[in-house]
């Protein structure tokens, strides 16, 4: 299999740039959040820009060689780990600048409306705009993995445009027997299903480059949040929706597994596409391996 430029990337819609823990749904590691790109256009710079400071950014470690060997010897090993991470980021994205250099696409990059502020009441259009921008990175073989999150945990996001005032984490938190706040967030997730539907869409719209059928057929989109309900903030059945034909997973059904840790699905994905892993997480949650999806 050959390497794309990028490992995976980190689509956001907004979700404020605030590196509270619960605003990071990607993790390169235990205690590594990964911050997901909430602004359309800073995520089509990453991935089309001209790179204008391409031998700047290439010098920017070499002369500082003999200063970081002194500095490792004076700091303590927390903060050399942390050094080292910094230096790693550098090296990646002086990587992925000379990759860029070369690069050509197969597919032009869509056209983004300009203007458009990463902005609450914008969500709807910044929605879309991420989306084109995913399904173009992967018709373009820059990526494999992608994540997309909306808006983040304890944050003030207000659906507005479907004319509903009230904050969504809120509602969240307001009893089952609050009839006027559930028929809210069944008509704010009914429209998250719709972003999802647009996504699905998009795919199975594309054909697969160099292969039999659309993206769609080669592709497993999963849907999910972070709790089972809100209002009580339980982990137990925490829904979790998968989309599209890749890894031979059978679709079109509901399953339902009594109290099984989500580790367990994660792990299912992970061998799927390739990771010959054991554990997902905390080893305990897959002492029983992966979920049988089929």
């Amino acid at each position: 299999m050959t390497h794309t430029r990028f490992g995976s990337l980190e689509f956001g819609v907004g979700v404020q740039d605030r590196a509270d823990p619960w605003t990071r749904m990607s993790y390169a590691g235990p205690g590594r959040p990964v911050a997901p790109i909430s602004d359309p256009y800073q995520m089509y710079e990453k991935l089309y820009g001209q790179m204008k400071d391409r031998e700047n950014l290439r010098s920017v470690l070499e002369p500082l060689k003999a200063e970081l060997a002194k500095v490792r010897t004076m700091i303590s090993a927390e903060d050399r780990r942390v050094l080292e991470e910094h230096e790693a980021l550098v090296r990646q994205l002086e990587r992925e600048v000379g990759e860029a250099a070369s690069y050509s696409l197969r597919v032009s990059p869509p056209t983004l409306a300009v203007g458009v502020a990463d902005q609450n009441d914008n969500v709807p259009r910044l929605s879309r705009m991420q989306v084109d921008l995913m399904v173009n990175c992967f018709v373009n073989d820059m990526a494999r993995v992608a994540t997309l999150q909306y808006t983040k945990s304890v944050g003030g996001a207000r659906m507005n445009w479907l004319d509903i005032t009230d904050g969504h984490h809120g509602l969240s938190h307001e009893p089952d027997t609050d009839e006027a706040a559930q028929k809210k967030l069944i008509k704010i997730n009914t429209w998250f299903a719709g972003e999802i539907r647009y996504l699905a869409e998009r795919l199975a719209a594309t054909p697969e480059p160099g292969g039999d059928g659309s993206m769609l057929d080669h592709t497993v989109i999963v849907w999910t949040n972070e709790l089972g309900k809100g209002n009580s903030h339980t982990l137990d059945n925490i829904p979790f929706v998968l989309l599209g034909g890749g890894f031979g997973f059978e679709m079109g059904r509901a399953l339902k597994f009594d109290r099984e840790p989500h580790n367990r699905l994660h792990l299912a994905l992970a061998q799927a596409v390739g990771h010959r892993i054991a554990t997902f997480g905390k080893a305990d949650f897959c002492s029983a391996g992966p979920l049988v999806l089929g």
